[in-house]
């Protein structure tokens, strides 16, 4: 009964989102394919980290936001996507997306957050974010522009932020694979490369340099959550709770503003 009432809400929460609002339920173009599509990577991470924040009782009630948001935004854009894709390929890997989707969704709302489910949680999140990562490399390359190109990269961006907080949060949790951490330093190692990478594009105006210079600023502030590990159990993982929400919301502006260039 209360996994009806949770899949229930959650299909409300999927027609409040849209209504009102019809372009919410369009792609205007392929780079703005590109970015909704690489959000599907991002979100698929941040959802298991907010599943484990809420399980450690770490920013509950935004984290229980997020979850519900990211949920309804995830169900939306994967119809969105599979409806534009442009070629076969790409159409395949949504119809794939959209059945991965599914079960990892029962997961995330099918009972309270419990360690049992939470180390599943894990395995099915990367397989999501594998098949969501794909196909928005293909958008990219059927897009054949520098300007895709950085879209997605910039949007891999926010998927590696949120991957590393997911797998620091496990490991506070008590839920992390043993490979896990290994896995935070290979995504923190490609971060700082991406950083360079985009720094360096001819195609920056002064306003992303600017907007990227910050991110290189909200970096150090998250790499430097991410190194406590020692005293409180419960401040660190909170630090990385909010410390990862803003390189999201940095890098999230990022692609924005590539996706909107060169209109």
């Amino acid at each position: 009964m209360k996994r009806l009432s949770a899949l229930l809400g959650l299909v409300l929460a999927a027609l409040l989102a849209t209504a009102g609002d019809p372009a919410q339920a369009q792609i205007a173009n392929i780079n703005d394919a590109i970015n909704k599509a690489g959000s599907l990577r991002y979100a698929a991470n941040r959802l298991a980290k907010v599943y484990f924040q809420i399980g450690m009782g770490i920013e509950v009630d935004r984290s229980r936001r997020i979850l519900d948001s990211q949920i309804a935004m995830y169900d939306r854009r994967v119809v969105e996507l599979k409806n534009y894709a442009p070629t076969p390929e790409i159409k395949e890997s949504y119809i794939a997306l959209e059945k991965a989707w599914s079960g990892y969704k029962d997961l995330l709302v099918g009972a309270k957050p419990n360690p049992e489910a939470g180390r599943k949680l894990v395995g099915v999140s990367e397989e999501v974010v594998a098949i969501a990562n794909k196909a928005t490399g293909q958008l990219a390359a059927h897009s054949g522009t520098t300007q895709g190109k950085l879209v997605n990269i910039s949007g891999r961006q926010r998927m590696l932020s949120q991957r590393i907080a997911k797998y620091y949060q496990a490991q506070a949790w008590g839920v992390a694979p043993a490979d896990s951490q290994a896995q935070i330093n290979k995504s923190r190692a490609e971060f700082s490369q991406m950083l360079g990478e985009l720094a360096a594009a001819q195609i920056n105006t002064p306003q992303i340099k600017e907007e990227l210079d910050l991110g290189k600023q909200q970096w150090m502030f998250f790499e430097q959550a991410l190194m406590g590990r020692g005293g409180d159990k419960k401040a660190n993982s909170t630090n990385v709770a909010t410390t990862s929400e803003r390189i999201l919301e940095v890098m999230d502006n990022v692609v924005g503003m590539y996706e909107k260039l060169l209109k």
